[in-house]
């Protein structure tokens, strides 16, 4: 059993859709079960929030679900129309239908459990599943969304779920890149990568995977092909362990430049303090990344971190309301970008951090915050510098060499 996802610009046009249809064929005929999950055409997921927006600033967020689900509940049956026509027995289904049980979180809810009754009832009577990725429903049968690129999580989820063979990952471009070839013209497509590498790299910008798609990929050992929907070409595998030879290295370059930061100055240096700012943010499902605390004085700390752009609204107005609580003042702004390396060759390798910093500088960018994990060096910098920075650690590391 193969499950296939098609993103948004694989799916298009009618022409997409006809193409997608027969490369689906091809697979039925070779003897596979595939179970196909689809995006949304194109930029539908983008007008349909301009629409809501042009009738209500803040739209309320399950209204906002109920509204751009529909791009997807579009496409599965387009789809589903045309693999008929080719002589394919499929038919649609929603996130609903399809069993995906989700938390209450809207735009960013997590898949709780999946219950594909409906697809193996359609897979034994030999018609092909399409399913509407990006979707859910709560147990009281709310409708939810999963979060830009949540058909990737919801893909890799099915296949888990269906104990599937592999999924494959269908997109516009050739597989993962050592970086984005659209700022790197000698960036590498790799052959293989590891789930942690691929779980950092799309953390901290690749969009090529979403994060949650690859951390349900490596609890459930899915092995994932990233591929091209425009050819044939093998593209790259995602899995538990990479060949000896590639470990021993910097593996990729990745940036995000949907990044803001919220300053606390002045409050108590004391325990809960922080609980009392990052809890309310928790709740409300707002992801903090880099953290900066100084070293108190006078009984007071300041405390940076980041938040997504489009999250800093909001994110400001809890923390003011925790600051009721604990002191201090907040402060914030955008125009940031993260910058980062990735690579398990990192692990016990000293020298790396000097490397990529002093690069940096001799390219005149200047670093705001850090933040590290065992096999990541992540730097905010000033967003119309992330670009340069790409380049200059591509070159650094020296990336474009096999």
């Amino acid at each position: 059993m193969i499950v296939q996802k098609y993103g948004g610009t694989s799916v298009g046009s009618a022409a997409r859709i006809r193409r997608v249809s027969r490369r689906i064929a091809a697979t039925v005929k070779t003897g596979e079960q595939v179970v196909v999950v689809v995006s949304a055409m194109g930029h539908t997921t983008d007008r349909l929030i301009s629409l809501a927006q042009s009738v209500n600033e803040e739209p309320p967020a399950r209204e906002l679900d109920m509204l751009v689900a529909n791009g997807e509940t579009i496409t599965a049956p387009l789809v589903a129309m045309c693999l008929q026509g080719l002589g394919v027995p499929a038919v649609s289904l929603s996130g609903m239908q399809a069993g995906v049980r989700t938390s209450g979180h809207h735009s960013r809810a997590r898949i709780r459990d999946v219950k594909p009754d409906r697809i193996l009832q359609a897979l034994g009577e030999g018609m092909v599943p399409v399913v509407a990725g990006f979707q859910g429903v709560t147990e009281d049968l709310e409708v939810t969304t999963l979060g830009r690129g949540g058909s990737d999580t919801t893909a890799v989820a099915l296949a888990a779920a269906l104990k599937a063979d592999s999924c494959e990952i269908f997109t516009d471009v050739d597989g993962i890149y050592t970086a984005d070839p659209r700022l790197v013209k000698t960036a590498r497509k790799l052959t293989h990568i590891q789930y942690d590498e691929m779980l950092e790299l799309a953390a901290v910008g690749a969009r090529v995977m979403h994060p949650r798609a690859v951390e349900i990929g490596e609890l459930y050992n899915v092995p994932i092909h990233v591929r091209s929907s425009f050819n044939d070409r093998v593209g790259t595998m995602i899995v538990a362990q990479v060949p000896m030879e590639d470990r021993q290295r910097v593996r990729g370059i990745a940036q995000e430049s949907n990044v803001a930061k919220i300053t606390v100055v002045g409050v108590a240096d004391r325990p809960g303090v922080a609980a009392a700012i990052f809890e309310p943010l928790g709740k409300a499902g707002i992801s903090v990344d880099v953290i900066v605390q100084n070293v108190g004085r006078s009984g007071h700390t300041d405390l940076t971190f980041s938040v997504s752009e489009s999250d800093l609204k909001a994110a400001v107005k809890l923390v003011k309301l925790a600051t009721r609580e604990v002191g201090g003042r907040v402060s914030s702004a955008g125009g940031i970008a993260k910058l980062s390396i990735v690579g398990t060759g990192m692990l016990g390798m000293p020298g790396i951090a000097g490397r990529m910093f002093r690069s940096l500088a001799d390219a005149g960018i200047n670093i705001e915050m850090i933040s590290t994990s065992e096999i990541r060096i992540t730097c905010l910098v000033r967003r119309d510098q992330v670009e340069k920075g790409v380049r200059v650690l591509h070159k650094t590391f020296e990336l474009d060499r096999d």
